[in-house]
């Protein structure tokens, strides 16, 4: 990165600190909502996509293909210089390159991982800010949709991967859900799929942050931490003991994440649902260590690891009904 670009996203920065500062709010930028014979790219920006996973990368292309989309993959998709992942200069140069290429029209990433967070400060801010497109993933790429909302203002979306979504045989839902939110560009309730549990009762409208819980908290006294002022948090893991939980929603609760939300929804928790363990589950600790709060808190199964996964827009504006079961996108999230 050019020591101009360092400058520009510096600034940046420093404009985005001026606003919370002043108590001001960002408006949002929304991409433009998917066509029939646009163009998907596909980047790694955590884990690579290793040599026994590229029958899973060529069915998630067959599938958007069938779909009428084109699909350009990043020149380090199956980079593993590092012996584990490839390195945050090759990580960032795809991502910045996809923002740039007026001929991607969104962009995906191939799975999760552990190290999404590594090319967070050779991103270039400025570039996405003036090319919003739709950015979509899960589990460690809730690291980029949090803090590129947080950096540039862009909704992001957290839902279906290539590997793990689009290339392992999507259900009806899924398929359904990402055309209606990325094609269509719809917006209202989301559509049940599993059993809601109300689980703390309230309503509450706010923006929708949040993601992988153990993968949010990497952002934690970063310059990338977004802003939770007003927001509905929402959480969802795949391997976490309650323990593990306990430590995560005490470390939210110090760092005032609960002063300053309006509500939060708990999504599919792998390793606690499907191997049906013992309570208590995420949303039984979330209660008890936010005991002295009031917000409205929703269990709905939507949203997670290995289960059929709606689209949620990271920076969006929902409305949360924990007695009616209900999550409801509010505002336009594509144009």
């Amino acid at each position: 990165m050019t020591i101009e670009r360092v400058l520009i996203n510096n600034l940046a920065h420093l404009g985005r600190l001026r606003s919370i500062l002043l108590g001001e709010r960002m408006a949002p930028i929304l991409p433009h909502k998917l066509s029939p014979g646009d163009t998907i790219g596909v980047i790694a920006p955590s884990d690579p996509v290793l040599p026994d996973q590229v029958g899973k990368l060529k069915a998630g292309i067959a599938y958007l293909e069938a779909l009428g989309f084109k699909v350009k993959t990043g020149t380090f998709l199956t980079a593993n210089t590092l012996g584990y992942a490839a390195t945050p200069q090759e990580k960032a140069e795809d991502l910045n390159q996809m923002f740039a290429d007026p001929k991607i029209n969104a962009i995906m990433c191939a799975q999760g991982g552990d190290s999404a967070n590594a090319p967070l400060n050779l991103i270039d801010w400025e570039t996405v800010r003036q090319n919003p497109k739709i950015f979509l993933g899960l589990s460690d790429i809730t690291v980029l949709l949090n803090a590129i909302h947080h950096h540039t203002g862009l909704v992001t979306f957290h839902g279906n991967d290539m590997l793990w979504g689009f290339g392992n045989n999507l259900e009806d839902y899924e398929r359904r859900e990402f055309l209606r939110t990325l094609v269509d560009g719809l917006v209202g309730p989301i559509p049940p799929n599993r059993t809601r549990v109300c689980l703390r009762s309230g309503q509450a409208q706010g923006k929708l942050l949040g993601g992988n819980l153990r993968c949010l908290l990497k952002l934690a006294g970063t310059p990338h931490w977004p802003d939770f002022t007003n927001a509905i948090l929402f959480v969802e893991a795949y391997e976490i003991s309650p323990t593990a939980c306990h430590t995560a929603f005490h470390q939210l609760g110090q760092m005032g994440i609960f002063h300053q939300i309006r509500g939060a929804v708990v999504g599919y928790i792998y390793s606690m649902q499907h191997r049906n363990t013992p309570r208590p589950h995420m949303e039984d600790v979330l209660l008890e260590v936010s005991q002295d709060f009031h917000f409205p808190i929703l269990k709905m199964n939507e949203f997670g690891h290995n289960c059929p996964n709606t689209v949620l827009p990271v920076g969006g504006e929902v409305y949360l009904d924990a007695d009616r079961v209900s999550l409801t996108v509010t505002s336009p999230i594509v144009k």
